[in-house]
């Protein structure tokens, strides 16, 4: 079930430039490493980069096993690039290797009492209003009970905020849908992908210099 880069079909993500401009901007001590309570260690400095070397076709694929699942394309292409990495957003710290990585009912199960029993007696969403993506969707358009089935794929201590992959909207191109679930959000920012989840943590962050 492993997967290498030569083996990924179809589009390519430009993860490459996407993290570089990133680590670049979090690491400039005028702009943004101010922010966290402490610096970023001197070998991340010094490398100018936010992450790690990236897993193996055999790490992926054995992340794949032992969620008996094969992951979305954007999402794997990440992890060959960089196994895990540092802030993407203040809020986020660490987004997890892939041995870290696991379904949200296994890692965090108080996350999905506290969401799913706050939705209790809610009316589920819609496909109209649920498959609404971009600036015109609501954070509370979310259907709790897609939440035990997600992927947990990062960590910040002591907060709740989380980047969530759920497999329950699959699209045609093989990618899930992505999640940031936050404390002071009344649901998540959806997106379609990985990649686009990302993409757009990015343009928060960049537009907060």
């Amino acid at each position: 079930m492993g997967n290498t880069p030569a083996q990924d079909d179809g589009r390519r993500y430009a993860w490459r430039d996407l993290l570089q401009r990133w680590s670049d901007e979090w690491l400039d001590p005028v702009l943004h490493e101010q922010e966290r309570a402490e610096p970023f260690p001197a070998a991340v400095r010094r490398a100018r980069w936010l992450g790690t070397t990236g897993a193996t076709g055999e790490e992926i694929g054995a992340l794949e096993k032992r969620l008996g699942v094969s992951l979305p394309p954007s999402y794997r292409q990440f992890l060959l690039l960089s196994n895990g990495w540092l802030n993407t957003i203040p809020d986020i710290h660490h987004i997890l290797p892939a041995h870290e990585v696991g379904w949200t009912r296994d890692l965090d199960p108080e996350l999905v009492t506290d969401w799913t029993e706050g939705y209790q007696g809610a009316e589920r969403v819609g496909d109209e209003e649920y498959f609404l993506y971009g600036e015109a969707q609501s954070p509370t358009t979310l259907r709790p009970e897609y939440l035990p089935h997600t992927l947990k794929i990062s960590h910040t201590p002591n907060a709740t905020d989380v980047y969530l992959l759920n497999p329950c909207v699959l699209n045609p191109d093989g990618e899930w849908e992505a999640w940031y679930l936050a404390h002071w959000l009344p649901g998540a920012v959806r997106h379609p992908s990985f990649w686009d989840l990302m993409n757009g943590e990015y343009e928060d962050f960049h537009g907060e210099r």
